[in-house]
C-alpha cells in the first residue's frame, strides 16, 4: 500500500510520501529533487540506533556524502542551544546553500532542524522523514519550525517548508506505546475538527491504545486521511492567517500544561488530549455544540488509552495565567479552537477566563 499526497502552496509545494520500506528509498527520492550531494542528517540515538545506518546507506548508495548530527531526545532540549549544534557542524562541513538537511525522527528534531535549515545561509535545502506517529500525521507536515522559550512553547521559529516528507509505517512497529497514543490524540483532533469519516472509523475500531490492535489497512488509512486534512488546511492557508489556526484545536491549553510541567512528565499527546477534553467542554458551555458529541470525543480519547483530566498538583490559576502567553492571542484575547460538530471547528475569542476556570475545575 502506498499514497503520495500534494502539499499545494503558492512556492514550493511538496509531496507526502507514504508507503512500508520508503526509508530505503530515501536517496533516490532526494535524487529526484535535484539536491546537492552534501547532506546533514539529524537525529537523536535511540532513533539514530534502530534507522540511522538504513538512512545513511540509502543515502550514500545514491551518491550523497552524509554528515550526522546526533541531539538528545525529549521536548526539553528543543531550544537553541540545540540548534548551535546543528550550525556548528553545518560550518566545520562547509554546508552550502544547495546542501540539505534531513531530520530523522520525531516532532522534537523535525523542528528544530527545519529552523536550522530556515536560518543556514538564510535558507537550505530540508526533508522530513518521521518517525513516531505524531510526527507522520502532524509535526512533519506545513512548514512550523522551531524551538521553545522557557517562557512558552514554539515561541522561536519560521513558517519554511520541506522539499519532501518521507512516511515509513513500518518505522512505528518500533515505537514506545505511549508514544503511539500521544501521535493517536493528533488522529482523533482531524476527525473532530475536519474528517468525521475518520472520526467514524476510529469509533467503530474496537481497541486503539496499541499500534498491534490496527490492522495495516486502518493505519494506512490513519496515516493517509491525517495527512490529507493537515495538507488541506495548510494548502488553503499556509502561514496561519485564518483556518490553519483550527490545527490548534486542544493546544490552546495542552502548550499551558506542557509548559507547566516542564515538558517533563506529560508529552506533547497527553497535553493535547486533556486540552481536547477542556476545549470540547468549553464548547458545551458556550452551546458551540452538544453534550452528545462531547461525550463521543473523549470516549474515543479514553479508548485510545489518552488521559482526560488535567495533571496533578497543577495550578489551575497558572494555566490561565500561562495561555497570555500563547502564540495565538491577539489584542489580549486568548482564542480558542472549539467544535461546532463531529467534522468542524471555529476559532472564537469569547471564552472568558471564568468560564475555563469552571471548566477546568471540573476535570
Amino acid at each position: 500500500m502506498s499514497d503520495a499526497i500534494a502539499v499545494n502552496l503558492p512556492v514550493g509545494s511538496y509531496e507526502i510520501a507514504i508507503a512500508p520500506g520508503r526509508l530505503d528509498d530515501l536517496g533516490t527520492a532526494c535524487s529526484r529533487l535535484g539536491l546537492g550531494k552534501k547532506v546533514l542528517l539529524v537525529s537523536n540515538p535511540a532513533i539514530f540506533k534502530h534507522y540511522g545506518q538504513r538512512a545513511i546507506s540509502a543515502l550514500t548508495t545514491a551518491g550523497f556524502a552524509v554528515i550526522t548530527c546526533i541531539l538528545p531526545a525529549g521536548e526539553r532540549y528543543k531550544t537553541l542551544n540545540s540548534i548551535q549544534k546543528i550550525y556548528n557542524i553545518a560550518l566545520e562541513n562547509r554546508l552550502e546553500r544547495s546542501s540539505t538537511l534531513i531530520a530523522l525522527g520525531g516532532g522534537v528534531i523535525g523542528d528544530m532542524t527545519g529552523f536550522a535549515a530556515a536560518t543556514w545561509l538564510r535558507g537550505i535545502n530540508f526533508v522530513q522523514v518521521p518517525t513516531t506517529l505524531l510526527a507522520m500525521v502532524d509535526a512533519s507536515i506545513g512548514g512550523k519550525t522551531g524551538v521553545n522559550h522557557p517562557q512558552g512553547k514554539n515561541l522561536i521559529g519560521a513558517f519554511y517548508q520541506p522539499r519532501l516528507v518521507l512516511i515509513d509505517p513500518e518505522i512505528i512497529k518500533t515505537l514506545p506505546v505511549r508514544e503511539f497514543r500521544a501521535g493517536m490524540a493528533e488522529v482523533i483532533k482531524y476527525g473532530i475538527i475536519w474528517d468525521a469519516e475518520l472520526f467514524d472509523r476510529l469509533e467503530a475500531s474496537a481497541r486503539l491504545d496499541r499500534l498491534s490492535y490496527l490492522s495495516e489497512e486502518l493505519l494506512q488509512q490513519i496515516l493517509k486521511r491525517s495527512c490529507q486534512a493537515k495538507a488541506d488546511v495548510v494548502s488553503k492557508d499556509e502561514k496561519e492567517a485564518g483556518l490553519r489556526a483550527i490545527l490548534n484545536y486542544g493546544h490552546t491549553i495542552g502548550h499551558a500544561i506542557e509548559s507547566l510541567t516542564g515538558y517533563r512528565s506529560v508529552n506533547h499527546g497527553e497535553a493535547v488530549a486533556i486540552g481536547m477534553v477542556a476545549a470540547g467542554n468549553l464548547a458545551v458551555k458556550l452551546n458551540f455544540w452538544d453534550r452528545e458529541a462531547c461525550d463521543r470525543q473523549n470516549a474515543l480519547i479514553k479508548k485510545t488509552g489518552l488521559p482526560t483530566k488535567l495533571p496533578s498538583g497543577i495550578d489551575i490559576e497558572a494555566i490561565i495565567d500561562t495561555l497570555q502567553t500563547d502564540k495565538k492571542v491577539k489584542d489580549g484575547k486568548v482564542r480558542f479552537v472549539l467544535p461546532t460538530k463531529i467534522g468542524a471547528a471555529t476559532v472564537t475569542d469569547k471564552v472568558t477566563a471564568e468560564v475555563i476556570q469552571a471548566v477546568l475545575q471540573q476535570m
